[in-house]
């Protein structure tokens, strides 16, 4: 009896690239183009975003992966005395390998609720740091953090995105939106933010590619370029300037061309809704109702190898002594064959 493959459902950029990247690189493979993001491929993606953007004026440049944009950013944007305020559970304080205090910045984190920051707790923590009389003895707060959706896969509502650009507004510092799943937060149900919200609730935000249908890459976007002269320059000194631009270039022509990168993240979103109703029937316990691609559980640890031993999941923290919490995630490749054959097991007694 042939035994079936592993599930893979421990992230969302397992996979290669959609297909039509796929095709536009192999059509393109051996056209001669200038490097460094200028040749007519990559001006025709920046347009495509501008346009998906509302933003005409906007700078936006293709990166090469997801912790090199957020410490670019994040070095761009910050003097050197100053941190930049994410919730505990962002990736920048998490899961980039202290990039970001590599670059010589803190990170001021703040608790989260499911990777949350509220405008309220933000101006708290800028008030008393201005009220403090040995503030500048201290790390200043010079930006704030998030990520839409966040690593939890919860959303910011447009309310709640324009009350914390209030705050950095009040206190004149920028805020920077992560996207690397934005693809995601686009095509839940559950969001009311688009790409032309962002581009005027935030100052700088990222569209992702690499967890959204890409091989790799981010395309940042800045509304007002004045924010960050030199940005090409800074890019470049932080070693996330590709020589053959255009292989970035031709992964967002086709993500923004015919809004594909707005519908590519709907099945992955379908597909955790899938997986959530099967949890339930089997008797699991859910960390929270998720909106978007990933699905956060509770597993006894006795469980865990029966599991393991057919699907590949990430574990994410211990609940208690005896129990632990999971993540399942689908993506834009995840196939409903493999959605169905992954519920079967979480069903089996």
């Amino acid at each position: 009896m042939e035994q079936k493959s592993k599930l893979m459902f421990a992230s969302d950029y397992q996979e290669g690239a959609h297909p039509s990247i796929i095709k536009r690189l192999s059509d393109t493979n051996l056209m001669a183009t200038p490097g460094y993001g200028s040749d007519a491929i990559c001006a025709s993606a920046k347009e495509r975003i501008r346009r998906a953007c509302a933003c005409p004026d906007a700078m936006v440049e293709l990166l090469i992966g997801g912790t090199q944009t957020n410490a670019t950013v994040i070095d761009a944007l910050l003097r050197s005395y100053q941190g930049v305020i994410s919730a505990d559970s962002g990736h920048v304080n998490v899961h980039e390998a202290g990039a970001i205090e590599f670059g010589g910045h803190k990170v001021l984190a703040l608790p989260g609720k499911f990777g949350k920051l509220r405008a309220p707790q933000i101006r708290q923590y800028l008030e008393d740091f201005c009220n403090d009389g040995n503030n500048e003895h201290m790390v200043m707060p010079g930006m704030v953090y998030i990520s839409q959706p966040t690593e939890f896969g919860t959303l910011y509502s447009r309310k709640e995105l324009a009350a914390i650009h209030a705050v950095c507004r009040e206190y004149k510092i920028p805020l920077y939106i992560d996207g690397a799943r934005l693809a995601y937060a686009l095509a839940s149900p559950d969001n009311d933010v688009s790409l032309k919200d962002l581009a005027v609730l935030s100052d700088v935000f990222y569209i992702g590619g690499t967890k959204c249908g890409a091989l790799f890459g981010e395309a940042v976007v800045v509304p007002d370029p004045r924010l960050i002269p030199h940005f090409f320059t800074i890019i470049k000194q932080h070693g996330a300037l590709l020589a053959k631009g255009r292989l970035l270039g031709i992964q967002f022509d086709e993500l923004f061309r015919d809004d594909l990168y707005l519908d590519i993240g709907k099945t992955a979103v379908r597909y955790a809704q899938d997986i959530q109703e099967a949890l339930r029937k089997a008797g699991y316990e859910l960390l929270f109702d998720s909106p978007t691609n990933q699905v956060f559980f509770i597993i006894e640890n006795s469980r865990i190898p029966a599991l393991e031993s057919e699907v590949e999941c990430s574990f994410m923290e211990k609940y208690d002594e005896n129990r632990t919490i999971l993540r399942l995630c689908t993506s834009w490749a995840s196939s409903g064959e493999a959605v169905r054959r992954l519920c079967g097991i979480l069903t089996r007694r």
